[in-house]
């Protein structure tokens, strides 16, 4: 699988760049010599293209490579091509933190742009901040990517809070449901998604009445599993990656005869869960941040389909792809509307001032302390297809 890669028909390789000398300064300023700048635009992603959560990253990327190739073929940037380097962090921190010191102090990329998990945001962090290089659309609904507010994050998706709060009324207020568990990833991300929840039941004067754990990069969940139905839940809230959370509800499945309600949240991966439950599918519930990607009733909706059509008819058309379509987009939107050279601060600025992004019935918001696009939380479950959950 290769680990770097180039969008657009005629995107130049990084390589090159270098030997020719004009590599781009973190400020993107015009071309020596005046006249219009035509070097590439150099985007850095870290993410999974390896390991039991590389569809996450596969399709991430690719949704950001079908934007930026139409983008391309349309004249680029102000007449210069966004290029994306993909390189593989396999969902680990360490790995993600070494290719970010590489953006930034080996590549010069402009900024970064969907980083894939919790985890592996966290440990880049500092690096963002300490570098003020911006942060842009990470595949992630962590909170403490939105508060403290933190000026170089730029947050596309709702938050694992929002998606929690979604989940949570629906299971109690529309399914009455009251007994609720939580099955995790031992890390940052699950724990994320367990204080939530727990948030979430709070506000409604419940508490969790069980929760059981598995460890990343892992379906290691028949520990996990025995915790959660110790107390016979109604159902369960799983906060994972769809190999384990698919691996949780087989065996959950095959060892009670109870009909459990399984709720994920968006970061599972929906078609990945679904392909791998099979006929295991039903009464899974999927929390989503984007709409549905085959409502082509939708102008943006139906723009990303004839691209990914175009330049990635390989990958599948999903919620991540779409997720990632969609940074690609607005990162183009709001670079576009900057005045003057290209700038990381100049970006950041612009897109707080200009604040309202449509993308083609796709609306994103932003302003000075408010760097998160979106808030709708959608409901999905898979039986055998994804459709929507009539709430």
């Amino acid at each position: 699988m290769q680990k770097s890669i180039t969008t657009g028909v005629r995107a130049v390789s990084l390589a090159l760049i270098i030997l020719m000398g004009i590599l781009l300064s973190p400020s993107l300023s015009s071309a020596a010599g005046g006249g219009e700048d035509t070097t590439p635009i150099v985007l850095g992603q870290s993410c999974a293209l390896t390991g039991p959560a590389k569809n996450l990253g596969l399709e991430m990327r690719a949704g950001l490579l079908a934007a930026f190739a139409k983008i391309n073929d349309e004249g680029g940037l102000k007449g210069r091509d966004i290029v994306l380097l993909s390189r593989d962090d396999g969902y680990e921190p360490d790995r993600a933190a070494k290719n970010t010191r590489d953006f930034i102090n080996n590549e010069n990329v402009f900024m970064l742009i969907g980083e894939v998990g919790t985890p592996t945001s966290s440990a880049v962090i500092p690096l963002v901040e300490q570098n003020k290089i911006p942060f842009f659309a990470p595949f992630t609904g962590a909170e403490f990517l939105r508060v403290p507010f933190r000026k170089y994050v730029i947050n596309v998706r709702a938050s694992y809070f929002q998606e929690m709060e979604k989940l949570a009324s629906y299971l109690i207020d529309v399914k009455k449901i009251r007994r609720i568990a939580c099955f995790y990833q031992d890390d940052s991300y699950g724990l994320a998604g367990l204080e939530g929840i727990e948030r979430a039941l709070k506000k409604r004067g419940l508490d969790l009445v069980s929760r059981g754990s598995y460890e990343r990069n892992t379906v290691a969940v028949l520990r996990g599993l025995t915790d959660v139905q110790k107390a016979d839940p109604e159902a369960v809230i799983l906060v994972g990656t769809y190999s384990a959370c698919a691996e949780f509800i087989k065996l959950s499945k095959a060892r009670t005869a109870n009909e459990l309600l399984y709720c994920n949240i968006s970061f599972v991966g929906t078609e990945s869960l679904r392909t791998t439950l099979g006929r295991y599918g039903s009464n899974v519930i999927v929390s989503q941040v984007v709409p549905y990607p085959k409502d082509t009733s939708i102008a943006l909706i139906h723009e990303y389909a004839d691209a990914m059509k175009k330049y990635q008819h390989d990958a599948p058309v999903s919620f991540t792809s779409l997720e990632g379509y969609i940074a690609g987009k607005l990162f183009y939107r709001i670079a576009s509307a900057v005045p003057g050279d290209l700038r990381r601060e100049k970006f950041i600025s612009t897109m707080e001032d200009v604040g309202t992004f449509d993308l083609g019935g796709v609306v994103l918001q932003f302003g000075p302390g408010d760097h998160q696009g979106m808030e709708t939380i959608y409901l999905t479950k898979i039986s055998p297809n994804v459709k929507r959950v009539v709430e």
